[in-house]
């Protein structure tokens, strides 16, 4: 069947929530103690996209994936912080998120994502592109590394729940 890609509505948020936690806790499952995933909810994840949403939804992008109408990934992009520990700059887009359904990792549709993110924060006309992955989660490591992205030694700390976590800073030249 035909994956869609489409801008989000306000009724994606739960989907989008309960579909982040669960890409998360299988994702981190090696990475992050499994207490710290299970303290995060898809309930409270779709909570976090609602508050998000309510204020970023004019200066940021929330791209669904469907497949037979069924939410199976999302992206989320917009401008990217110079305020934030290890600054890339001004005038430099965000790829916040990348995620998937779990079953459909594999099947190319975190390649459509990824390229139809590209070409959005080309479009916007930012010349580069800066994402954070976790330093341990090699997976999606080398899935930027073949998407054209390379650490440039940007690091912070995040949390997941009460676990902290080592991320790592990516960045991309846009076409």
């Amino acid at each position: 069947m035909m994956v869609t890609l489409r801008p989000a509505v306000a009724d994606d948020l739960p989907a989008v929530g309960d579909l982040h936690q669960r890409s998360r806790a299988a994702a981190y499952r090696e990475i992050v103690p499994a207490d710290a995933l299970a303290s995060v909810s898809g309930d409270m994840m779709a909570d976090y996209w609602r508050e998000r949403w309510s204020f970023e939804r004019d200066s940021h992008l929330l791209t669904v994936a469907e497949r037979a109408g069924r939410l199976i990934g999302f992206t989320y992009l917009g401008p990217h912080d110079p305020r934030g520990p290890g600054s890339a700059g001004f005038g430099i887009g965000e790829l916040y998120a990348i995620h998937l359904d779990p079953a459909e990792q594999g099947r190319g549709v975190g390649r459509a994502l990824m390229v139809d993110a590209l070409a959005k924060l080309s479009a916007r006309g930012w010349p580069r592109a800066v994402l954070w992955v976790l330093a341990d989660n090699v997976r999606a490591r080398e899935f930027y590394a073949r998407g054209g992205w390379r650490p440039d030694g940007g690091e912070r700390q995040g949390e997941i729940g009460p676990a902290s976590t080592l991320q790592l800073r990516y960045v991309r030249d846009l076409p």
